[in-house]
């Protein structure tokens, strides 16, 4: 598809077409990641890292774990 890209105050506007955002499962208000690859420009949805507890702990190595670390005394109704 041929489409023109349009001035948008001080930038560059592209508007994306309804069926291309739903393919892609964009919408109004959606976070992109935009680059430009071989003098292209590349238009991917974010999409946030998911992790979990378990894979986040194998990859404490031991020259990056720390050991506790004081924060000083309780405010409030914490309990330590």
């Amino acid at each position: 598809m041929q489409t023109t890209i349009q001035k948008w105050g001080n930038s560059l506007g592209l508007r994306i077409p309804k069926s291309f955002a739903a393919e892609a499962q964009v919408e109004e208000g959606s976070t992109v990641d935009l680059s430009v690859e071989n003098g292209s420009l590349l238009v991917r949805p974010h999409r946030a890292r998911k992790y979990t507890l378990g894979a986040l702990l194998k990859r404490v190595k031991p020259r990056t774990l720390h050991g506790e670390v004081s924060t000083g005394k309780r405010l409030g109704r914490e309990i330590w």
